[in-house]
């Protein structure tokens, strides 16, 4: 019975490192750029045909 109060115990210190290293990646602004990835696959194209033509 031990064991399951060390394992949730291990469990709740997992998730809460995981909860701070979210909320400082989101505070240091990880997540600010929503644009670029929407339109990166546009330009994909034009860079490939500008180095085929070298």
């Amino acid at each position: 019975m031990s064991v399951l109060f060390v394992l949730i115990g291990f469990s709740l210190l997992i998730s809460l490192s995981f909860l701070i290293a979210f909320l400082w990646a989101n505070k240091k602004g990880q997540f600010d750029d929503t644009y670029t990835p929407a339109v990166r696959m546009l330009f994909d194209d034009i860079k490939d045909e500008k180095e085929n033509k070298k």
